[in-house]
């Protein structure tokens, strides 16, 4: 007969199965609505209450009909945050490839992450801050067609109307684990650019785990959180604010659009 333990680890081997055994998943890229281009925005990281912890900057290129997207913040406690995304939008918006840099004591490790769309080849570096031992994961994924890595808030601005939407991301973990991650429309609310009122339409970003990834995540303590975004649609849309967390297990943090300020003069 077999043991409690023995039980215990069957039952944790099965499960681990269930983890990493996945279906093919049925997959459309969202349409282009709103053509991408170059630009340079500025942008402030701070906590929930408000706190600035880094600045930021959004710089996009376009190059050979490709967009090269660039998320970089730099916090006053010298962490480093650097996203970058390559992707088409001829018709669809398709990721080529992705890149994440972190590193810092803002983070709980610092990590390394490439994701290349055509051959599937993805690269994990990990380097533990308490030990430093470092620690490397590549190989090969099948990825749908609408993986979006780096680029969930662009195909949020491409949502017709009140629309939602079901798309793919590749959470590192930092094991690679694909998973799907659903649009969902909540409440508007008023926001005031200068003087006007404009209106906002607020986001919720939910991972879609499934029931045994959600139980083994839920017993380790990691369940991801919903993420959330506001974008104001009216005409050409523009992003207003994210809040969710930077990396796996972070605190949530708010991205928020801000302006240059003149230095007061000597």
């Amino acid at each position: 007969m077999m043991s409690i333990p023995g039980r215990a680890t069957a039952s944790l081997l099965l499960l681990m199965t269930a983890l990493l055994w996945q279906r093919p998943l049925a997959a459309a890229p969202v349409p282009v609505r709103f053509t991408e281009g170059s630009l340079h925005g500025f942008l402030i990281l701070s906590t929930p209450a408000g706190v600035p912890i880094a600045s930021g900057d959004l710089l996009q290129t376009v190059r050979d009909g490709e967009i090269r997207s660039r998320l970089l913040f730099h916090f006053k406690d010298g962490s480093v945050h650097d996203e970058t995304v390559v992707y088409s939008q001829r018709s669809v918006f398709t990721m080529r490839s992705y890149h994440l840099m972190q590193r810092g004591p803002a983070f709980l490790e610092d990590t390394e992450i490439s994701l290349e769309r055509a051959s599937g080849k993805y690269l994990v570096k990990t380097r533990a801050r308490k030990d430093g031992r470092e620690k490397v994961l590549d190989g090969k994924l099948d990825l749908p067609l609408d993986v979006y890595n780096g680029m969930v808030l662009t195909v949020v601005k491409n949502l017709p109307g009140r629309a939602g939407e079901t798309v793919h991301m590749v959470a590192f973990t930092p094991a690679p684990k694909l998973i799907q991650l659903e649009l969902v429309p909540a409440e508007d609310h008023k926001i005031l650019v200068g003087g006007s009122e404009k209106s906002a339409t607020h986001y919720v970003l939910k991972p879609i785990l499934g029931i045994w990834l959600k139980l083994f995540a839920s017993l380790l303590g990691r369940t991801p959180p919903d993420n959330h975004v506001w974008i104001v649609a009216t005409d050409v849309p523009a992003f207003v604010k994210f809040e969710g967390p930077l990396s796996m297990n972070g605190p949530v943090w708010r991205i928020e659009l801000t302006t240059p300020r003149w230095r007061p003069e000597p």
